[in-house]
């Protein structure tokens, strides 16, 4: 017996001692498959520091395209609303109430108020006022017009009856769309920017007016032919403005480039589609008798009018500061910091056009002037600082004539404001699909911009000119 279990013994220890020697080299196997891991990794940590080191000498040497954005730098913000102490900014009480309800207390068997929660009787009751204001939803509303017509042999045509509010009568299948919905879908195209598709969907989901996409695009460019004759009224209102901001930007109709022209003033917005970004456009629109101030920026097409004018000097200051963020020699030369800071001072001395008296004023403004004269005479080795020179020299009257009109701005910003929503426009829709499409929204955008501007609401403004177009000229 002691042989066998001696036997079993050295049996298991040889085993014993086969597994460790397994044991081992397993180890041995992972530490080395560890080390070539580890080397991998140290070879692409090089990599990507060679590549990171290669990017960024790429960037310094080949600056990015113009169409990307720098990230904006961080910056303090103010805190939001108003300073401590003032009074609360809350929206207007209702003009009327329309209905009242009564919400008591639920009561006990004695008819005494008592908490919902806990059954206890309450007691020093008072009574309150909680106004809210909720929308009506909307419906459908169909109306069948009764009317009649006749011959008439002095106009040679039938003569049939219509409503104030009925639309001009046409012989189609299906109903034609109201005042309201005109006023609506025109209001959602141009002022919300919302597709043709979105519209369709809202008014089928909210009121459950059921009409195509196509059908909504002919009834936009009918509505602006109806409206032509507001639109030439606009221009000759432009015409006899005092003081017109002009700016253009571009515009897409199927998929040709084109441009869209803004003219501005505090009571009025004119938009015109035109597929030339020359200085006839203007000239056409403004016409050549033209007696007012066209503020404006630098681009050449503005020469050509005539009257006064007066550059921007928002656009002067930007582009100092592009050049100088492109160009670290023209950021060190003089005339940057110079020319910046007389923009920067001309345009704060025209904020205090009434803090100032007159001879205070005049002086401080007479400095300003000489001073852009030196800048103008000044010579200079940097070329963009030569070709600025020039530019002043060229401008000089309209560079500073906002500082002797009280109403005259020194920056084109009311045209710039008046393109933002176009341009909005253009980036959701991408632009027009037929020149037609383009000019009735150019013709309602104008019209409803100009109503928004006169505080006239919109959609009743809309309605009115409508209203006023059938019950002339019925088409």
């Amino acid at each position: 017996m002691e042989r066998d279990e001696r036997y079993h013994l050295r049996a298991s220890i040889t085993l014993l001692e086969a597994q460790v020697d397994g044991l081992q080299y397993e180890l041995r196997v992972r530490d080395i498959r560890l080390a070539e891991k580890d080397k991998y990794i140290a070879e692409l940590e090089q990599r990507v520091a060679e590549l990171t080191k290669q990017a960024t000498s790429d960037s310094a040497s080949h600056p990015l395209p113009s169409f990307v954005k720098l990230n904006v730098p961080r910056r303090r913000r103010k805190k939001p609303g108003q300073k401590s102490g003032h009074a609360a900014a809350l929206r207007a009480m209702p003009a009327k109430i329309d209905h009242h309800q009564d919400v008591p207390l639920p009561t006990d068997r004695s008819r005494r108020a008592i908490c919902p929660h806990c059954k206890c009787s309450l007691s020093r009751l008072r009574r309150h006022r909680r106004i809210v204001e909720d929308l009506v939803p909307g419906a459908v509303e169909t109306t069948c017009y009764h009317t009649h017509s006749g011959f008439c042999p002095h106009c040679r045509k039938r003569i049939e009856s219509t409503a104030p509010e009925q639309p001009p009568a046409a012989n189609v299948p299906h109903g034609q769309l109201g005042i309201n919905a005109l006023a609506t879908a025109a209001i959602l195209r141009v002022r919300h920017r919302l597709p043709f598709r979105q519209i369709a969907q809202l008014l089928k989901d909210m009121p459950g007016l059921s009409i195509s996409p196509g059908g909504l695009v002919k009834q936009i460019k009918r509505l602006a032919r109806w409206l032509d004759e507001k639109y030439r009224e606009l221009i000759l209102r432009m015409r006899a403005s005092e003081h017109v901001h002009v700016d253009e930007t571009g515009w897409r109709i199927d998929g040709k480039n084109f441009w869209l022209w803004a003219f501005t003033d505090p009571t009025f917005t004119l938009y015109h589609v035109d597929a030339s970004r020359g200085g006839k456009v203007p000239l056409k629109l403004l016409g050549k008798a033209f007696g007012g101030t066209v503020i404006a920026d630098f681009y050449g097409a503005y020469d050509r009018l005539n009257g006064h004018k007066q550059r921007c000097l928002t656009h002067l200051l930007r582009e100092v500061k592009d050049l100088g963020e492109a160009d670290a020699s023209f950021a060190d030369c003089p005339l940057s910091r110079k020319l910046s800071r007389w923009c920067r001072e001309a345009l704060r001395l025209k904020k205090r056009w009434s803090e100032l008296d007159d001879q205070a004023y005049e002086i401080k403004a007479s400095r300003l002037q000489d001073r852009l004269d030196g800048l103008a005479q000044s010579r200079w080795d940097h070329a963009d600082a030569t070709r600025l020179c020039k530019r002043l020299t060229r401008h000089r009257q309209e560079l500073t004539r906002f500082l002797w009109e009280e109403k005259l701005d020194g920056t084109n910003n009311a045209a710039e404001r008046a393109l933002r929503p176009a341009v909005i426009m253009r980036k959701i829709t991408g632009g027009s699909r037929s020149t037609g499409g383009a000019v009735a929204w150019a013709k309602l955008a104008s019209l409803l911009r100009t109503a928004d501007q006169r505080h006239l609401g919109v959609y009743e403004a809309t309605k009115k000119l409508i209203l006023d177009y059938w019950a002339t000229r019925r088409r």
